[in-house]
């Protein structure tokens, strides 16, 4: 895989252009973008890039991000608080995603979209209210292990880490997450699976291979 190096304001800047000519795939109203990563590869602040970058182009947008939907914290460690195989199959809520988030954004769907269902600090619901995202907006899903779920997304982009840079770059305290994610690695193969993949080894100097790279 040849990967071209790049800013991250002008990657932001393709990704965005890439948005408005992908579309929905299923003939629907809303666009569903995907960017997947470790937590240490920063999902969250490229999400946010890339929903300033589209609403700059008349879109709607709604970022919304997995840490919101976690199961609760009685079925993330009934295997105990550091089991990486309950990490990867079980600390993400998917049933709710599709329902909740995936669900509303289906052809004729209401486009009314829970930005988050559980508040992990206080382990409890977050009763946050629905968020009404305009025909023809975007939804922005951010998170690790998106891929191999079968959401609809349209777009998916990979923020990629070598083995040796998400070590570094992971906290001591959460890398007993390594091994989802090298299983990760070795059953979704999330570089060849994406449609955009991203090398952020060195978080100030970004490379990329894409549809357009």
């Amino acid at each position: 895989m040849r990967f071209e190096a790049i800013t991250w304001e002008r990657l932001t800047d393709a990704l965005a252009e890439r948005v408005l000519k992908t579309g929905p795939a299923d003939g629907g109203s809303w666009t569903r973008v995907a960017v997947d990563g470790a937590p240490a590869a920063g999902t969250g602040a490229l999400a946010a890039a890339l929903a300033d970058a589209l609403r700059l182009r008349g879109r709607s947008v709604l970022a919304v991000g997995t840490a919101g939907f976690l199961r609760p914290a009685s079925l993330r460690y009934e295997y105990g608080r550091e089991d990486p195989d309950t990490y990867y199959d079980g600390w993400f809520d998917t049933g709710a995603l599709r329902r909740e988030v995936f669900g509303p954004l289906e052809p004729g769907g209401t486009g009314l979209v829970l930005p988050d269902l559980w508040d992990p600090a206080g382990d409890r619901a977050t009763r946050s209210p629905r968020v009404a995202l305009a025909p023809g907006g975007v939804l922005v899903l951010h998170g690790p292990l998106l891929l191999g779920h079968w959401f609809p997304f349209d777009l998916t982009v990979h923020l990629r880490l070598s083995p040796a840079a998400l070590r570094r770059r992971t906290e001591a305290g959460e890398r007993w997450t390594l091994p989802a994610f090298e299983r990760y690695e070795a059953e979704e193969d999330p570089a060849r699976a994406a449609d955009v993949v991203v090398r952020a080894d060195d978080p100030r100097h970004p490379a990329w291979h894409g549809p357009e790279g």
